[in-house]
């Protein structure tokens, strides 16, 4: 894997469980991949037996398959709790626990089909985190998940590095790095699970101006996550030039973009 950064896991698991209850209003990127992995479900057979949802947030994923497939069984699992009870609301006949997507809780062969929507990003060890998929799928299962990549925010990351260095910042920016689209295909080779479609594409989101997107960021969770950050704020003079920054290169009659790279694949469990 290329130098993605490490996660601090509690720190993460923290953030999401404070934001479980406005997540659904803010998260709307997240919803329009979703409704992308429901589609590809679709085109790629019927969906039977039993399905894991991990990282499933508050069930939105589940809740749209569900509604498509009312004879499937549905588990949730999220590693962040607030997340975990927020879905199980929402989905009271589905099973519901917590669990870390590098350890699946689960014993091996259970799951027909395993999906996962903008969880992945979160995830330091790759092959790792997917060579648990294949453990818990039985043979032929499908997994099938979308998660953010290297792309996404080049915006904020930008006007970021650039700030840092021109104000002679002690310390490097330390905005949140995913994975490139080409390292996910790896590691799913890698684990074993050589996917049969793989697709990255653009979700651009518009804001009034740099706070409103550092808002939305925060309302769903997605806070800086990174175990090497810095402690302590950034530093006003920082963040008051990155927003210039931001605002002199990406500002249009719109608003501006805030840019999210998706990348899509379904795999199939071989024997």
């Amino acid at each position: 894997m290329g130098p993605v950064s490490a996660i601090d896991g509690r720190l993460l698991r923290t953030h999401f469980s404070r934001h479980a209850d406005d997540y659904d209003r803010y998260a709307a990127v997240q919803k329009r991949v979703v409704s992308r992995l429901v589609a590809q479900l679709a085109g790629s057979g019927p969906l039977t037996g039993l399905v894991l949802d991990v990282g499933t947030g508050t069930g939105a994923l589940a809740r749209e398959l569900g509604s498509r497939h009312p004879d499937c069984r549905f588990v949730l699992s999220d590693l962040a709790h607030g997340m975990t009870r927020a879905a199980r609301q929402h989905l009271p006949g589905a099973l519901a626990c917590d669990g870390d997507a590098r350890a699946l809780p689960f014993a091996a062969g259970c799951f027909r089909t395993v999906v996962s929507s903008s969880v992945y990003q979160w995830v330091d060890d790759l092959p790792a985190a997917f060579r648990e998929i294949r453990r818990v799928l039985q043979p032929g299962g499908r997994f099938v998940v979308a998660l953010f990549g290297r792309d996404t925010l080049f915006e904020l990351r930008d006007a970021h590095r650039r700030a840092t260095a021109e104000c002679g910042s002690a310390h490097p920016s330390h905005v949140q790095e995913f994975p490139a689209a080409q390292e996910v295909a790896s590691a799913l080779e890698e684990s074993g699970l050589p996917p049969g479609e793989f697709a990255s594409f653009r979700e651009v989101e518009w804001h009034r101006d740099v706070p409103d997107l550092l808002r939305q960021l925060k309302q769903i969770g997605a806070s800086n996550a990174a175990a090497d950050r810095p402690k302590g704020l950034a530093s006003r003079q920082v963040m008051q030039r990155m927003m210039a920054l931001y605002e002199e290169r990406h500002r249009t009659p719109a608003g501006i973009p805030a840019t999210y790279e998706v990348v899509c694949a379904l795999a199939t469990k071989t024997p």
